[in-house]
């Protein structure tokens, strides 16, 4: 499979604080460690060593904190403004933690009827402006699927397959990347809450997003 993106393409990539890993704000480009600590900084490396003649534009737009419900509320600044050729949406993780970490407090939970139609509504409005879309499962670096939050974070893993699949969207298990490196190593190892990953943790995310869209460490030579 080719590499998806073409020279002098953007790529937007858009979440919660996973992705965000203290990015420069308002847009997270450019220099002085602007597209934050994380996968995305280890995606655009990757990419710009590897096929350094496509010169491949990232943005970081993931901000802390967010649901699904942010993003919408963000979406025609944050994504459609910026023109795009590609998006990547990794949401979920805020949606599902709060009804556990806040159970008190219901307005704070996007329960997963609320997720799905804000999520695909989001999906829908863009693939007509852009030439692909990607859509990545929010994760809990938890082993044991019988753990409730991961029970739940499967379920709203499970919504975001059947968008992908809807809507013809590449479609990225990143909680499938991160069971196969727990079957060797504790959740404690690679993040301390069991949701902000360390290095190895968003190498995981960057190792299945570049084997999502073709990486070849031969730069397809």
């Amino acid at each position: 499979m080719p590499l998806l993106f073409q020279p002098k393409e953007k790529i937007v990539c858009i979440g919660d604080s996973v992705t965000d890993a203290e990015r420069a704000k308002p847009i997270g480009e450019g220099l002085f460690g602007a597209l934050g600590k994380g996968w995305v900084t280890q995606v655009d490396a990757l990419l710009s060593v590897t096929y350094p003649a496509h010169q491949v534009r990232l943005v970081n737009m993931g901000t802390s904190g967010n649901q699904v419900t942010h993003l919408a509320q963000r979406w025609q600044t944050d994504v459609l403004d910026l023109k795009p050729d590609h998006v990547v949406v990794m949401i979920g993780i805020n949606d599902v933690w709060r009804q556990f970490d806040l159970p008190r407090q219901p307005e704070q939970h996007v329960l997963p009827k609320a997720y799905e139609a804000t999520l695909d509504k989001l999906v829908a409005k863009t693939l007509p402006t852009v030439k692909s879309l990607i859509l990545m499962t929010p994760f809990i670096i938890e082993s044991s699927p019988a753990d409730a939050m991961r029970a739940r974070m499967d379920e709203y893993g499970t919504i975001v397959q059947k968008i992908a699949t809807k809507r013809k969207t590449r479609f990225i298990d990143t909680q499938a990347a991160f069971n196969r490196v727990l079957e060797h190593q504790h959740s404690s190892s690679i993040a301390w809450d069991r949701i902000h990953p360390n290095q190895v943790g968003h190498m995981v995310i960057a190792r299945a997003f570049l084997q999502a869209v073709g990486f070849e460490w031969s730069g397809g030579e």
